[in-house]
C-alpha cells in the first residue's frame, strides 16, 4: 500500500517503471443496480489488465457496462443504487476495493485519473477553469493559490489552449467544446497519473477536433508512459491508437484481442457486426450493415448467450448455455460457442 500511495509524488515519465506487473488489473468484477423494477446486472464478470504505456480500448453499445466499470475503478460509482458484489480491482497489485476511502482518495487523480464524457457537465460553471485545474494541486499537494494558478497555466499550455495566461480566469462556457475537452485533459493529467481512463473523450466533437484530441492523448501517453483505457463505441477512433481491445456486450466482455487480430478477423459475431457496420470508402453506394434488434434489457437478460436474439449465427445451445470466454489463441478470448466457425466464416 505504501508504494501505491507514493505514486502521487513520482515525476512525469516514471509512471510504472518501478512495478513489474500490470499496473491495473480488473478481475471478475460484478456490479449490480438495485431498482424498483428489479436488479440490473450492469457488469457481469469483467476481467482485463493495462500495462504501462499500453492502450486498451473498451468497445460496445450504450448500456454494455463500459462506463460503469470505469466508475467502479475510480471509486465514484453511486452506491446506492449501485452495489459491487464481487471481483477485485488491483492497482500496483493492491486491491482498491479493500482500501478505506481516505486511501482511495489519495490514488484518485494521482495514480488513476479520468476524463469524463461531457466536459461541460463535468466542469463547474461557477469557477474559472484555472481555479478548477489548480484545485488538483491545492488539495493533493498543498500548494499555494499562486503556485496552483501558475501550474494551471502550464497545463493549459501543455494541452495547447491558445493564450493560456490570458484565459486562465475564463469560465467553462467561454470555451468551445474542443477547448473544454482539453481543459478536462489538463485536469486529468495534472498529477501525472499512471493510468488514465478516457470515457468517450471525442463525443459530440467534429472529426477534425476528434483527431486533435486523440493525437494529444497519444502524445501525452508517450511523454509519461502512462497506461490508457479508451472507452468508446466508435471503432474508427481506436484503429490507430489501441494496442488491445475488449468488446463488451450486456455487461460482459465477449471478445478480447489485440487490435490487429480483431480488425483482421473477429472471433465473436457481435464484434464482427460492429466492424461490418463501419462505412468504407471502397463500398460507395452499398447499404450500410446494421446489427438487427436492440441491446438487452439488463433487468431481463436473455437466457444463454445475451447476444443470441440478435445473432445471425445462433444455434439451439446458444439460447440455453452461457458461453465462457474461450481461449482462441494466446491472450485472445471469445465468448462464443462457435468462435472457430466465426473466424473461418463457416458459422451459420
Amino acid at each position: 500500500m505504501t508504494e501505491m500511495i507514493s505514486t502521487q509524488s513520482r515525476p512525469a515519465g516514471e509512471a510504472g517503471r518501478n512495478y513489474s506487473g500490470s499496473l491495473l488489473e480488473v478481475d471478475n468484477l460484478l456490479v449490480e443496480f438495485h431498482t424498483r423494477q428489479g436488479v440490473a446486472k450492469a457488469v457481469n464478470g469483467v476481467t482485463y489488465s493495462v500495462d504501462a504505456g499500453e492502450t486498451l480500448a473498451v468497445l460496445g453499445e450504450s448500456g454494455s457496462g463500459k462506463s460503469v466499470t470505469a466508475q467502479t475503478i475510480m471509486g465514484i460509482l453511486d452506491m446506492p443504487p449501485g452495489r459491487i458484489t464481487g471481483g477485485e480491482i488491483r492497482f500496483r497489485g493492491v486491491d482498491l476495493l479493500k482500501l478505506p476511502e481516505a486511501e482511495r482518495r489519495k490514488i484518485r487523480g494521482a495514480g488513476i485519473s479520468m476524463i469524463f464524457q461531457d466536459a461541460l457537465s463535468a466542469l463547474n460553471p461557477v469557477f474559472p477553469v484555472g481555479w478548477q485545474i489548480g484545485e488538483m494541486f491545492r488539495v493533493h499537494r498543498g500548494t499555494s493559490r499562486a503556485e496552483a494558478k501558475k501550474k494551471a497555466i502550464e497545463l493549459m499550455d501543455k494541452v495547447r489552449i491558445p493564450a493560456a495566461k490570458q484565459r486562465v480566469n475564463d469560465y467553462p462556457h467561454q470555451f468551445s467544446g474542443g477547448m473544454r475537452q482539453r481543459i478536462m485533459i489538463a485536469m486529468a493529467i495534472a498529477l501525472d497519473p499512471e493510468i488514465l481512463i478516457a470515457d468517450e473523450p471525442t463525443t459530440a466533437l467534429d472529426v477534425t477536433v476528434q483527431a486533435q484530441i486523440m493525437e494529444l492523448l497519444a502524445e501525452l501517453q508517450r511523454e509519461s508512459n502512462m497506461g490508457l483505457i479508451l472507452i468508446t463505441h466508435d471503432l474508427g477512433v481506436v484503429a490507430d491508437v489501441a494496442d488491445k481491445i475488449a468488446v463488451m456486450y450486456g455487461g460482459r466482455i465477449v471478445e478480447h484481442a489485440s487490435v490487429h487480430e480483431l480488425y483482421a478477423n473477429p472471433a465473436h459475431p457481435y464484434a464482427k457486426g460492429l466492424l461490418e457496420s463501419i462505412p468504407r470508402v471502397d463500398q460507395k453506394g452499398q447499404e450500410l450493415y446494421a446489427i438487427k434488434g436492440t441491446p438487452p434489457n439488463l433487468l431481463r437478460m436473455p437466457s444463454g448467450c445475451a447476444f443470441h436474439p440478435r445473432c445471425p449465427y445462433r444455434r439451439d445451445n446458444c439460447v440455453t448455455d452461457v458461453p465462457p470466454l474461450y481461449e482462441v489463441d494466446g491472450s485472445r478470448r471469445s465468448a462464443c460457442h462457435y468462435w472457430r466457425e466465426v473466424l473461418d466464416g463457416t458459422a451459420g
